[in-house]
């Protein structure tokens, strides 16, 4: 019997493992996504771009949650001169959630 429920235990645990490298996956693709979009619109050119979309990447790294990002990309809105909102952004952000969701798991909703 405490073999069944070790088993279960491994078996959860392995999932919420893979649940988690694939929310990071998601979160890292739609804060690509978010950096290239807005690098666009802040007037990157293509070669700054990809660069760009890394630094929106790894500012996801610094605390749980969406604020890291989105005091990042604020910065760079208001330093730009760009009439941008906090709203569009996280606007933006669902949106490229979605599209995330999509390019990695196939999945429409």
């Amino acid at each position: 019997m405490a073999e069944i429920f070790k088993d279960r235990k491994s078996a959860h645990e392995a999932k919420f493992s893979l649940d988690q490298d694939t929310q990071f996956k998601l979160d890292s693709r739609r804060n690509k996504l978010l950096g290239l979009w807005l690098g666009e619109r802040l007037g990157k050119t293509e070669s700054q771009l990809d660069a760009y979309a890394k630094e929106v990447v790894i500012s996801d790294l610094e605390e749980p949650g969406d604020e890291d990002v989105i005091r990042k990309v604020m910065k760079d809105i208001a330093d730009a001169g760009s009439d941008l909102t906090d709203a569009d952004i996280r606007a933006k952000l669902e949106e490229f959630a979605k599209e995330a969701r999509e390019q990695i798991l196939g999945d429409d909703g």
